[in-house]
């Protein structure tokens, strides 16, 4: 049979199912390992929210939620168009799924632009942990620091991870435009799609946690 993907089937593997298998494995296998990377922070989180609710909810204030919704939004999004470019690799679609590819990659490039956009208002308000720490309300600035602290950890590991999806989904734009993806060929598609989904869901959880959790405080 003639191999339309050379040098695609690793030596170690009897054919392209098998290696997709393999490939998918040691990917949620990996996840597992993120998880437990990113559970670290979230326990420290519950940890120190449950001690100091009232100042946690108080710098929570100081985010900005429709900046925060709006990354939300843009991933939601940018899941959609991988999931749809890895539709597409399986149907050798080859224009579709450089398209989808590059959608998903200008989204994620906007998620990282807006983070930016509010990382320096932080910096500008002096609400970085540190020596020049400032925040004015009757929240304890140390609890309030711990929560920012968190804040910078959280969110600067996530878009640690979104940096590393964006190059991953540019590097298959190559390979894609090619045509290298067909019904027989197309786990690296995949196998980044569910790295791509991962690193969405972590966001899904970060979002109410931090940028929510003032709301119902407020309120009364």
């Amino acid at each position: 049979m003639h191999d339309h993907h050379p040098g695609a089937l690793a030596e170690h593997f009897e054919s392209y199912a098998q290696q997709r298998e393999a490939s998918s494995l040691g990917m949620w296998l990996f996840l597992v390992t993120e998880v437990m990377f990113f559970g670290g922070f979230f326990l420290a989180y519950i940890i120190y929210r449950s001690r100091w609710p009232q100042d946690f909810a108080a710098a929570s204030h100081e985010l900005d939620v429709w900046l925060g919704g709006t990354n939300t939004v843009i991933l939601i999004a940018s899941s959609l168009t991988m999931a749809l470019a890895v539709r597409s690799a399986q149907l050798a679609r080859r224009k579709a799924t450089v398209l989808f590819l590059l959608f998903t990659l200008l989204f994620g490039l906007g998620f990282l632009g807006i983070k930016a956009v509010e990382y320096q208002e932080k910096f500008a308000h002096h609400l970085v942990p540190g020596p020049h720490f400032e925040l004015h309300g009757d929240a304890d600035p140390r609890h309030a620091e711990m929560f920012f602290s968190l804040y910078f950890g959280m969110t600067g590991l996530h878009a640690a991870h979104m940096v590393i999806g964006a190059g991953l989904v540019a590097w298959l734009m190559i390979p894609a435009w090619r045509g290298r993806f067909d019904a027989e060929y197309h786990n690296p598609v995949e196998v980044v799609g569910l790295y791509w989904h991962f690193v969405d869901i972590i966001w899904i959880f970060l979002f109410p946690l931090l940028y929510l959790i003032g709301f119902h405080v407020k309120d009364h």
